[in-house]
C-alpha cells in the first residue's frame, strides 16, 4: 500500500524532494564522488567527502542537504548517534509508556505510536523507502540508500520539532507474540495537524484537521488488511486529539489506494485543476476527507 502523492505532501516541510531528476543529477556528478554504496554498505569516505563539500557550499547535489548526508553516515553507525534511545528489552522499561498504548487491534495486527528508539525509526524509514522509492536504471542501490537516509532524516526532524499532539508516526505490528518478540514492524503511517485553507474550506466549522500521509506496508505483508488497521488507528488518534476531520490526497488513477480509502470512510471532495496535469505534467491528485464517527 503506497501513494507517492500522499508521501510527498506529508513530508513537504522537510527539505526538498526533487526525485524526478534524481538519477540524472547523480549520473552527471558521480565521477567526482565515487560509489556511495558498495554491496549494501556505505562508502563512508565518499559520503564524508561529499558532506564536506556541501558544508563548504561546493557541493554538486543541490537536492541532497547536509542533514541527509549526516543521517546517511549515522544510519550505519552506533545507534545512540541518531538521538533516540537504544532498544530496551521488554519495552516495559521505557520512560514514555504512552508510546506503547495500542490504538487498534484487528485482523491479527496492532497499531500504536512509534517508539522513539533508533531501531524502530530505522525500520520505519526502511518500510517507507521500500514503498516510495522510484527505481532508476543506473546505480539504483545508491539512490535507494540516499532516499532511505532522506526518509530517516525527515522522520527525525519531525519527531524533534513537532509537539506530541501535532504529529504522530503510527506503526503496525503482529498480534502474534512469537513474531512480535522479534520487534517486527509491518506498516507505518504519518499523521500531522494542518490548516491548509484549500482543505479547510471544505470542512464545515473546522480550524484544523489531521492530514494522513506516508501510508506504507512492508512488501511481504501487503494485502493483509494492515493498511485498514493503520487508517483506523488514525481515526482513533483523531478522537483522542479531538479532531473532527481527517484528510489525505491520492493519485486519481491509483484505484487500489482510493478503494482502500473509500472503504475506510474517505470521500473524494475535489481534485487538482486540469492545468496542473496538462501543463506541469504531474499526475492529477484527488483530495479525500473523512468526518470522524465520534463527532457525527
Amino acid at each position: 500500500m503506497k501513494s507517492h502523492s500522499n508521501f510527498d505532501e506529508g513530508n513537504k516541510t522537510h527539505g526538498s524532494r526533487e526525485r524526478g531528476n534524481f538519477g540524472q543529477k547523480w549520473v552527471k556528478s558521480i565521477s567526482g564522488c565515487g560509489r556511495m554504496v558498495i554491496g549494501g554498505e556505505i562508502n563512508r569516505k565518499g559520503v564524508e567527502a561529499l558532506l564536506e563539500k556541501q558544508k563548504a557550499g561546493e557541493g554538486v547535489f543541490k537536492w541532497c542537504n547536509v542533514a541527509v548526508l549526516q543521517t546517511l553516515l549515522l544510519h550505519q553507525s552506533k545507534p545512540e548517534l541518531l538521538g533516540g534511545r537504544q532498544v530496551v528489552k521488554g519495552r516495559e522499561n521505557s520512560n514514555n509508556s504512552e508510546e506503547f498504548e495500542y490504538l487498534v487491534s484487528e485482523f491479527g495486527w496492532k497499531a500504536r505510536r512509534l517508539a522513539k528508539e533508533d531501531d524502530e525509526m530505522r525500520k520505519v524509514a526502511a518500510i517507507q523507502a521500500e514503498a516510495f522509492h522510484i527505481p532508476v536504471l543506473f546505480f539504483d542501490d545508491v539512490f535507494f540508500e540516499f532516499f532511505k537516509a532522506e526518509v530517516l532524516s525527515g522522520l527525525l526532524y519531525k519527531l524533534r520539532n513537532s509537539p506530541p499532539n501535532r504529529y504522530a508516526c503510527l506503526v503496525a505490528e503482529p498480534n502474534n507474540e512469537a513474531i512480535k518478540s522479534q520487534n517486527k514492524l509491518v506498516g507505518v503511517v504519518d499523521v500531522t495537524v494542518l490548516r491548509d485553507e484549500d482543505v479547510l474550506q471544505r470542512l464545515h466549522g473546522a480550524e484544523e484537521y489531521l492530514y494522513v500521509s506516508g501510508l506504507a506496508v512492508s512488501k511481504t505483508f501487503r494485502r493483509r488488511k494492515i493498511g485498514s488497521v493503520l487508517l483506523k488507528a488514525c481515526d482513533m488518534l483523531a478522537i483522542v486529539w479531538g479532531f473532527k476531520y481527517l484528510a489525505l490526497r491520492a493519485y486519481e488513477e491509483d484505484y487500489g489506494a482510493r478503494k482502500l480509502y473509500s472503504k475506510s470512510g474517505y470521500e473524494v471532495v475535489s481534485g487538482d485543476p486540469p492545468w496542473m496535469s496538462t501543463w506541469i505534467g504531474r499526475k492529477r491528485r484527488v483530495l479525500m476527507i473523512k468526518r470522524v464517527n465520534n463527532f457525527a
